[in-house]
């Protein structure tokens, strides 16, 4: 049974970072797309940044140049580092796991003084 499972949310004041986790079981991995999403209180849900298995990557233009993704291929695990943060990131985030579409629980995070 696959799961993904976040980690790393919470509250962080503005200008400030934070690391999100996710870790995938019950399979490998390391050949699918793996991605971040976030949906904020009445907005859609929108790509934030994914990563191929080979490196490869693509973000919102609203967090580029803040933000990394990368991925151990080893651990099924991707991660978020998110810099420089602003009240319009609070949003609940969602990891994304591509080729079979399944979705994470989510994690919020919140930027608040």
């Amino acid at each position: 049974q696959v799961q993904l499972v976040e980690s790393g949310g919470g509250l962080v004041q503005p200008g400030g970072s934070l690391r999100l986790s996710c870790a995938a079981s019950g399979g490998i991995f390391s050949g699918y797309i793996m991605g971040w999403y976030r949906q904020a209180p009445g907005k859609q849900r929108e790509l934030v940044a994914e990563i191929t298995s080979s490196g490869i990557t693509k973000y919102a233009d609203s967090v580029k140049g803040r933000f990394t993704i990368s991925r151990d291929n080893a651990k099924n695990t991707v991660y978020l580092q998110m810099n420089s943060l602003k009240p319009d990131d609070t949003a609940v985030y969602y990891c994304h796991l591509g080729g079979i579409d399944y979705w994470g629980k989510g994690t919020l995070v919140t930027v608040s003084s």
